[in-house]
C-alpha cells in the first residue's frame, strides 16, 4: 500500500501549485482565480524512493454566514470531504502573506474532527524575511508547521520527510519460489495485473463523460452537474475491473468539455482545453461522448477530428440513450404498422426512419465518416444501459492495438490489395511496391517501400487501411503508413559509361 497524502486549504493559497511541485508535473491547472480546483486531482509520486497517492483538492471557501446552495460548490466540498476521508496524512495549506483568516481556522477545526495527523504548510515565503512570520500558524492549534514556497521549490523536502513518515508500512512482496525441474511451461497460478490503459473521456459540454466514469467506477468520484463547463482539469481516475479470473487496470481520464475556440471565455477555460488536448495525446484509447438527444454537431466533429490528428485508438458512444428510446421504440412500431398497411401509395416518399440500434451506428459512422473505423456504443450512464458493452469494446480495440502482424502476412495481403485496384499512373510513373514491415503498434504503423512515395495518395492510403482492416481487424485503431522510396541505384548507368569510353579508345 502506497499511502495517501490529501492537499486540502482555502481557495487561491496556491494547493495546486504544491501538488505540482511534488509531483514534478504540470498536471493541476495554477491559477489566481479562486476556485479553479473542484475535482479531485491525484497522481502517483515518488520522494526519497517511497511511492505515494498525492490528492489535489478544491478549495474550502465557505464559512456558514455564506450561501451553500450553489451546486459545483457544494459538489467541490463533498470532494474534500471524501479526499480527507482516504488520507493517511493530509498538508494544510495557508498563505503567509495574508496571515492567518477566519476561513483558516474553520478549515483547520475541520480538520481537527478527522483526527488524521495534520501539516502546515505555509506557502508563498520566498525570502528569509518571511520565515519568522510563519510562526504566526501554530495559532491554527497543529504542531508540525513548514514554510514552504511552492513556485521556487523552497522547504518542500522537510514537509515530504514528514508526510511519508506518517504513511502506513510498506510490506515487502515475498519473492516466488523456483519453479521446480519440468515445471517451466505450466500457468502461473496468479494471473498478473497488466499495466494501466489510458483512456481519455471526451467531447464537447454538458454530454455526460463525468457521470460515465461515476457509473463505470460506482462512485461519486468527479462532480457531475446539468452546468456545462463544470469539469476544468483533466482528472485521473484509477479504476479496475476483473473479466473471467483476468484483472485488467485502468486509468480514467475525465477532462473538460472542448468548446469552440470563440467561445473560450477566459485563462482558465483555455488552460481546461489545452489539458484536454493533452489528455487525448497521452490516452491509449479516446473515448469520444456524444449526446442521443442531440445528436452529432459540429463541434462533435472537430473533437473527433483532433483525435485523428493525434492518431488516438477510438470508441464513440453515444450518451443519453434512455432520452430517447422510447421515441425509437415508437418509431420501431410506425414502421411495422406502415409496412403492414396494404393501401399505402408505394411511390409515396418517405423519410428514413431510424428503428434499430444498427441503423443508428451507420448513421453516426456516416456522419463522422473519417472516424468510421471506430466501434459505436449506445449507454446511457444514468441507467447502466451497455455499460458493460463500452468495457467489452475497449478490451477489444486494446487486444487490437497489441497486434504485431508477421512480415510474410503483411506483404502478402499489401500485394493482393495493389494488384486488385493499382493507384493511378502520375506523367507515365507506376508504382512499384516492394515490401512492407511493421514498425510500431500503438498506432499501427506499418513503413512501406515503394518506387515513388508520391504516388500514394491519402485516398489510396485509406484504401490501403480499408483492405488491411478487412484482413487483420484493428476495429477502432488508425493505421499509419508511412511510403519509403528506395533510393535509385546508378551502378548501372556507370557501368555503362564506362564501357562507352572503352570503347571509344
Amino acid at each position: 500500500m502506497s499511502g495517501l497524502i490529501a492537499i486540502v486549504g482555502r481557495p487561491n493559497v496556491g494547493k495546486s501549485a504544491l501538488f505540482n511541485r511534488i509531483v514534478g508535473k504540470r498536471i493541476a491547472i495554477v491559477h489566481d482565480e479562486p476556485g479553479v480546483t473542484r475535482d479531485r486531482v491525484s497522481a502517483e509520486g515518488e520522494w526519497g524512493g517511497r511511492a505515494f497517492t498525492l490528492i489535489d483538492t478544491g478549495g474550502i471557501g465557505l464559512l456558514r454566514r455564506e450561501k451553500s446552495a450553489n451546486v459545483i460548490t457544494k459538489a467541490a466540498l463533498e470532494q474534500v470531504d471524501l479526499a480527507i476521508e482516504s488520507a493517511h496524512v493530509i498538508v494544510l495549506v495557508v498563505n503567509v502573506q495574508e496571515g492567518i483568516v477566519p476561513l483558516d481556522e474553520e478549515v483547520a477545526a475541520k480538520l481537527r474532527q478527522s483526527g488524521k495527523p495534520v501539516l502546515v504548510a505555509v506557502n508563498k515565503v520566498d525570502t528569509h524575511r518571511m520565515e519568522s512570520a510563519a510562526l504566526e500558524f501554530t495559532g491554527l492549534g497543529f504542531d508540525l508547521v513548514f514554510p514552504v514556497s511552492a513556485i521556487h521549490g523552497e522547504g518542500i523536502e522537510d514537509l515530504m520527510k514528514t508526510a511519508l513518515s506518517f504513511l502506513p508500512a510498506v510490506v515487502a512482496e515475498p519473492i516466488p519460489e523456483p519453479l521446480p525441474e519440468g515445471a517451466e511451461g505450466e500457468e502461473p497460478v496468479e494471473k498478473r495485473i497488466q499495466g494501466p490503459l489510458k483512456l481519455a473521456i471526451v467531447g464537447r459540454p454538458n454530454v455526460g463523460k463525468s457521470s460515465i466514469i461515476n457509473a463505470l467506477t460506482a462512485s461519486e468520484r468527479v462532480i457531475v452537474t446539468p452546468i456545462a463547463g463544470t469539469t476544468r482539469d483533466s482528472v485521473d481516475v484509477p479504476f479496475e475491473v476483473e473479466t473471467e479470473g483476468v484483472r485488467q487496470s485502468y486509468i480514467l481520464i475525465d477532462t473538460a468539455g472542448l468548446r469552440k475556440t470563440r467561445r473560450i471565455e477566459d485563462s482558465v477555460e483555455f488552460f481546461s482545453v489545452k489539458r484536454t488536448e493533452e489528455s487525448i495525446k497521452r490516452s491509449d484509447i479516446s473515448v469520444l461522448v456524444l449526446d442521443a438527444e442531440v445528436g452529432i454537431t459540429e463541434q462533435d466533429k472537430k473533437v473527433a477530428d483532433r483525435i485523428v490528428e493525434d492518431r488516438r485508438a477510438c470508441i464513440v458512444v453515444m450518451n443519453k440513450w434512455d432520452l430517447v428510446e422510447e421515441q425509437v421504440r415508437i418509431a420501431r412500431e410506425e414502421e411495422i404498422e406502415r409496412r403492414e398497411t396494404k393501401n399505402r401509395n408505394r411511390d409515396e416518399r418517405r423519410e428514413k426512419r431510424l428503428t434499430t440500434l444498427g441503423e443508428f451506428g451507420n448513421w453516426v459512422q456516416e456522419h463522422l465518416f473519417f472516424l468510421d473505423y471506430a466501434p459505436v456504443i449506445f449507454t446511457s450512464a444514468k441507467s447502466g444501459f451497455h455499460l458493460d458493452r463500452l468495457l467489452e469494446a475497449v478490451r477489444y480495440v486494446a487486444a487490437q492495438l497489441q497486434q504485431k502482424i508477421p512480415t510474410a502476412l503483411l506483404n502478402r495481403a499489401m500485394h493482393d490489395a495493389i494488384e486488385r485496384r493499382p493507384p493511378v499512373s502520375a506523367q507515365g510513373h507506376r508504382l512499384k511496391f516492394f515490401y512492407a514491415t511493421q514498425v510500431r503498434q500503438a498506432p499501427p504503423t506499418f513503413l512501406l517501400f515503394v518506387n515513388r512515395d508520391d504516388l500514394l495518395t491519402d485516398q489510396y492510403k485509406k484504401y490501403l487501411g480499408d483492405e488491411m482492416r478487412t484482413a487483420f481487424g484493428y476495429e477502432g485503431c488508425p493505421i499509419v503508413l508511412v511510403p519509403k522510396p528506395r533510393p535509385k541505384t546508378v551502378e548501372p548507368m556507370r557501368k555503362f559509361k564506362t564501357a562507352k569510353a572503352r570503347g571509344g579508345r
